[in-house]
């Protein structure tokens, strides 16, 4: 039976986890470009922790409500770097690196806060902080435009594949938005078939427990 206290409830502790994975994630990416040499981000004042400048209103509402969500890309410029292909390959695997160490430290908070007996308000922040960036890190590694998994996939593609693959850029966005509803309208998600069993193995390991 649907509880809206336990819904709003659940809305208010989850928002920290979902506010700082999405602004570790895009931080990340811009940080690790202005390493490489683009300092693009930087001067457009992306460069920064304050979520306000990152967040994707969209992007955020459907993490709150469908587990599977995203922020403002940070800009990057691959006439910037050295060896651009590679670059921009380190920049994007930068966001879900960050979320998946920021996983790892909470995990370690949790084990810490199960030790000192510390449970109630603490400990479900707690597994809040490892369930939203565990689902960060790898739903951005799925390899759809715009997402950081096909940055990485074009990495590795011949050049000839490469180009012809990211020309569907201009259907991502629309792909990942159909798959979402779809997955709601029916109650069969695809991505969180995928997405489960990554979030118990990490939980697991990082937490001792599984957080969903």
């Amino acid at each position: 039976m649907f509880n809206f206290g336990d819904m709003l409830r659940s809305l208010v502790l989850s928002g920290p986890a979902i506010l700082f994975g999405l602004t570790i994630h895009e931080f990340s990416h811009g940080y690790v470009a202005y390493r490489l040499g683009d300092p693009t981000a930087k001067m457009m004042g992306r460069l920064t922790l304050n979520p306000l400048k990152h967040l994707d209103p969209i992007g955020t509402i459907a993490l709150f409500f469908f587990r599977f969500g995203w922020a403002k890309p940070v800009p990057i410029n691959p006439a910037y770097f050295r060896h651009p292909t590679r670059d921009m390959a380190l920049s994007a695997l930068a966001g879900p690196a960050a979320n998946l160490i920021t996983a790892a430290i909470a995990g370690l908070v949790i084990r810490v806060f199960i030790l000192l007996g510390i449970t109630g308000f603490a400990l479900t922040i707690a597994n809040y902080f490892v369930l939203f960036n565990v689902i960060l890190c790898f739903f951005n590694l799925i390899p759809i435009p715009p997402l950081d998994g096909s940055r990485l996939l074009y990495y590795f593609l011949p050049p000839n594949l490469a180009a012809s693959y990211a020309r569907l850029e201009r259907y991502g966005f629309m792909i990942l938005i159909g798959v979402i509803l779809i997955g709601q309208l029916t109650g069969f998600s695809i991505l969180w078939l995928y997405m489960a069993p990554l979030v118990r193995i990490f939980s697991f390991i990082f937490a001792g427990y599984s957080v969903m």
